[in-house]
């Protein structure tokens, strides 16, 4: 492991949170909470003012809402917080070629092999460079940790948290590992947890003077002898700037069970096109079918099949997930339904056709992608989502904050105004229209972006 603190590891602050309330000054400072609203939705980021209620990432939307009724409950809106990561990803791009993304809002940087750090000194100095830059470009606050290895990094960053900075000092690693929970270790899930609580081992401390050998009787030689390592502080795992993708899959999670099997079966169908969609557009094919389950119980299976080669066939993928559907029982009713594939290759096997069973060769291929429900549907069927943006003819831009009745609701602000107004309208108001999202950061004129986004926080001018 090396001995200077050079591996960044950077999680941006509430991420999607922070990006609402950067776009809807109403909100800032304000309990805001992202995720699926439906009765089973799930809560993808609460910004920090409703964590002090309880409320956290993964928790069931209905007890978030229990914990924190004021709160405002938004739609997510991915691909706008996708173009935002760009950005932030750009900037960890100029510190080194060596960038690992885990996630839109978190990422490793080997500052070493950018010749951007070498000591501790100047890796003090780049991360404090970098949570400038991304406040400069981007509005938002990100958590900097730095230390000797991946492990110790991502540890500095929770340290950090929020809107700060943690350097671990070579020397201080064990001392800081030995009192935290053996969870804090990459590869303790709650299995594994619970199986070394079973056996007296709590912290990492704990962990460490079990000894290697006890490690592996344990938990196999494989993951004994890793965790044996980290205990110790020993992380060599470089940061890789392409991870490799293995497997490509789409899921949907319904909010009343499918019962019908005729419905069961045309859901699989759509899941296996989507799929399919995502997989050319990746470039890619696979060898390996996978179809995912969740029963009413909460039961999850899943069934796989491996074809004789790579295909992003439509036809061969639809009929590979129908015969793995036939073997799953849906009696009860299905929540939750899955189709992906995975033993990817960057190419396809042309005579794979063949492997459909019953398949007519003169079948029509992947049917075309469904036109945006924006385009298809009249004013009066569209569907506004809390938060999405909008905009009037008279008013301008504005966001959802709520519909129903036939009426919608908008707050009428943009990310350089002041709390805007709120008014209603009918749904089917013809000088309402879906709006993309605007810069959170306004340009000056000469191309230069503004180093402060109100209620958010200053770079400097």
């Amino acid at each position: 492991m090396r001995s200077s603190p050079t591996i960044l590891h950077l999680d941006m602050d509430a991420f999607y949170a922070a990006v609402e309330q950067a776009s809807k000054p109403s909100l800032r400072g304000k309990a805001v909470v992202v995720g699926g609203l439906g009765p089973r939705g799930v809560v993808a980021t609460a910004s920090y003012e409703a964590r002090v209620f309880g409320v956290h990432s993964a928790m069931p939307m209905g007890q978030a809402r229990r914990l924190a009724p004021h709160a405002a409950y938004l739609v997510p809106r991915f691909a706008f917080y996708r173009s935002i990561s760009e950005q932030v990803m750009g900037l960890l791009r100029d510190l080194s070629p060596l960038v690992e993304p885990l996630s839109l809002d978190e990422a490793f940087v080997d500052l070493e092999a950018g010749g951007t750090a070498w000591d501790e000194g100047s890796a003090r100095l780049a991360g404090a460079k970098l949570r400038a830059d991304i406040r400069a470009v981007t509005g938002l606050t990100g958590s900097v940790g730095l230390a000797a290895s991946k492990m110790l990094a991502k540890i500095a960053s929770e340290r950090a948290k929020p809107d700060g900075l943690v350097l671990i000092e070579p020397g201080t690693e064990r001392a800081l590992l030995g009192p935290l929970p053996v969870r804090t270790l990459p590869g303790v899930g709650p299995a594994t947890g619970d199986h070394l609580r079973r056996a007296g081992i709590h912290t990492v401390e704990e962990l460490a003077e079990a000894g290697e050998d006890e490690l592996v009787r344990l938990l196999g030689k494989a993951h004994g002898h890793a965790l044996y390592a980290m205990a110790l502080a020993r992380d060599e795992r470089p940061v890789v700037a392409e991870r490799e993708t293995k497997s490509v899959s789409v899921e949907d999670t319904y909010d009343v069970d499918i019962h019908d099997r005729v419905r069961v079966g045309t859901e699989v169908r759509r899941l296996a096109d989507r799929c399919v969609r995502r997989l050319r557009g990746a470039g890619l094919s696979g060898r390996t079918i996978v179809l995912k389950v969740r029963r009413y119980d909460f039961s999850t299976l899943t069934r796989s099949e491996t074809l004789r080669g790579p295909t992003d066939d439509p036809a061969v993928i639809r009929e590979a997930a129908a015969r793995l559907l036939e073997s799953v029982d849906t009696t009860g009713g299905v929540r939750l339904l899955g189709v992906g594939v995975s033993g990817l290759a960057a190419y396809t096997q042309e005579d794979l056709f063949a492997q459909a069973a019953g398949v007519d060769e003169d079948a029509p291929g992947e049917e075309p992608e469904a036109a945006p429900v924006e385009e298809r549907q009249s004013p009066a069927e569209r569907r506004w989502s809390a938060g999405h943006d909008v905009r009037h003819a008279a008013h301008g831009h504005g966001w959802v904050q709520g519909s129903g009745l036939g009426r919608v609701t908008v707050r009428f602000e943009t990310p350089d105004s002041g709390p805007g107004r709120v008014k209603t309208f009918r749904i089917d108001d013809p000088d309402l229209e879906p709006a993309e999202p605007l810069p959170l950061v306004a340009r000056r004129p000469g191309g230069s972006e503004r180093a402060e986004v109100g209620g958010v926080g200053s770079a400097g001018p």
